[in-house]
């Protein structure tokens, strides 16, 4: 009898599923639930975009590309990239196209980190980070920040944990799931820290176009930063393109070459249909990037504005589709908290400690989804919250 226990990674058993899925599990048994989970627009691809890869397959274009992505997608990417964040980036050897996001990140961190480095990370935030650093043999670091500061990375809190063993940073602004962002200012602190370092910054810019009241600004925009900073962005959040599974790397050529080999043993080519919508999205989606960012931000005051007429506080949030209100006042933990929630009301929301012990007392609640969703899922909050007050 074959003993599984003893032919596992150990690095792999000891990773903890996702705090994510457990409420999704539920909600799958439950017919009128609604879900404020998830963190996937409700806008359909839009059409030029959809029938873009419906030509490429009735053209027959279905085989392998190169393995860094079609020449024509990497261009519109580097003209992308200089028009909307003044960031350049030759197509030829600085562009890697990958299946999502979160491939880019997984080469980015294995190319980058040895058995014992130590990898910084921003909490709350996505939950992927701690876990692709352990499967590269590294060491999460993780740095609580603070709503005080709408839970933005500082430069005192960078340099408190900088070590001889730090090898990068990892930032993750727009955030998820806090929706804070980093504007001009708090780069150029953060750059100053990191200037005269080896430290390598891995910034995923994946929710760039979801910012309110100012545009995204890259850190790779900052001086002395290009050289240091992998860019990770995709198509997923601001082209309603999550199932295309369509993302890419940018980052100084010694970095890429070494990520580009990971990718064609592991990937060989992100997918071919995949790649043909995602040329006609970087070059023709600006109007649709635009239609769907006002749409949000009309969600985001509306679900803002309703959670605090039932007296649930929240700081503002001014990137992504979150907003991650306190919910720590009511004698459970945040799991507790969202767990009754949904088996007594059927709204899934996320309890914080699903993006690092520091969301304990918050819940992330996703606003891309429809008014009437929102409405009704925060007529419910408001009648469970009356219940726990009563």
């Amino acid at each position: 009898m074959i003993s599984y226990d003893s032919v596992l990674s150990d690095s792999v058993k000891a990773l903890s599923p996702s705090g994510i899925r457990r409420f999704f599990d539920i909600l799958e048994d439950m017919d009128d639930a609604i879900s404020l989970g998830i963190g996937e627009p409700d806008f359909v691809t839009p059409w030029h975009i959809r029938d873009a890869g419906i030509r490429s397959l009735e053209r027959g274009f279905t085989k392998y590309t190169g393995n860094a992505g079609l020449s024509r997608l990497r261009a519109v990417i580097s003209e992308y990239l200089t028009r909307r964040f003044e960031i350049s980036y030759d197509p030829a050897n600085q562009i890697i196209v990958t299946v999502g996001g979160s491939e880019a990140l997984d080469l980015a961190i294995r190319a980058l980190v040895n058995p014992g480095d130590e990898v910084i990370i921003p909490v709350p935030s996505f939950v992927c980070y701690g876990p692709l650093t352990v499967l590269a043999g590294g060491v999460p670091v993780y740095v609580e920040t603070k709503v005080e500061n709408e839970f933005r990375l500082t430069a005192d809190e960078l340099r408190a944990a900088i070590t001889d063993k730090t090898k990068l940073l990892v930032l993750p602004f727009p955030n998820n799931p806090t929706g804070g962002i980093m504007e001009r200012a708090d780069l150029e602190a953060i750059a100053a820290v990191l200037r005269d370092t080896n430290i390598i910054t891995v910034s995923d810019e994946i929710y760039a176009e979801l910012t309110y009241g100012g545009r995204h600004v890259s850190i790779a925009a900052i001086p002395g930063m290009y050289e240091r900073t992998v860019v990770i962005n995709g198509f997923s959040k601001c082209y309603a393109m999550t199932g295309w599974r369509m993302g890419y790397a940018a980052a100084p050529r010694e970095l890429t070459s070494q990520m580009l080999k990971i990718h064609q043993y592991a990937i060989m080519s992100a997918p071919t249909t995949s790649q043909y919508a995602a040329i006609e999205a970087v070059a023709e989606g600006d109007g649709d990037i635009e239609l769907m960012r006002r749409d949000y931000d009309r969600r985001r005051r509306l679900l803002l504005d309703s959670l605090r007429q039932i007296g649930i506080s929240s700081f503002e949030p001014r990137g992504a589709f979150y907003v991650f209100p306190y919910i720590g006042g009511f004698g459970m933990t945040s799991e507790q908290f969202c767990e009754q929630f949904l088996l007594e009301e059927r709204v899934a929301i996320i309890p914080g400690t699903a993006f690092g012990a520091g969301g304990e007392g918050y819940a992330r609640l996703c606003y891309a989804s429809s008014i009437e969703n929102i409405e009704e899922a925060v007529s419910r909050l408001g009648r469970f919250v009356r219940r726990l007050k009563a």
